[in-house]
């Protein structure tokens, strides 16, 4: 029995599913530096709820991708590209999240529901969130 290919929309999925960590890991970075000067995994650790070997994993693989920089017992810190692609993914958040409240869901629901959204949404779907966003504003 042969395999059918994978849809565009499968493969995109795939492929954001693949960017997710990074993304929430860069984006901790940056907020854990911008509030305490320095990120250590301890700090991932407690936020993700996750043990220090995963977080020790996943720093690897942002250093082995050019995401972050450290060594044994250092802080974690960004590369340029990691500051970038944290800037990016804290701006869809935002732009998700802003999106959910003004289609009237409360702040709990509307900050669940941008943390797995914001992943998968394509630049055309974020622009078109952002000009509803301000349209229910403005109404």
């Amino acid at each position: 029995m042969s395999q059918r290919p994978a849809s565009a929309a499968h493969k995109r999925t795939r492929r954001d599913h693949a960017s997710e960590t990074a993304e929430d890991y860069v984006e901790a970075i940056a907020e854990i530096v911008e509030a305490e000067g320095t990120c250590r995994v301890r700090d991932l650790s407690d936020r993700f709820g996750v043990s220090h070997v995963t977080v020790t994993r996943i720093v690897a693989r942002l250093v082995r991708d050019g995401y972050a920089a450290t060594e044994p017992y250092k802080p974690i810190e960004l590369t340029s590209k990691g500051r970038r692609l944290a800037r990016d993914s804290r701006r869809r958040h935002e732009i998700v999240l802003q999106f959910l409240l003004a289609i009237g869901l409360d702040e709990h629901t509307a900050a669940l529901d941008a943390e797995g959204i914001e992943h998968h949404v394509s630049p055309r779907t974020l622009a078109r969130f952002e000009v509803l966003t301000e349209l229910l504003r403005n109404a």
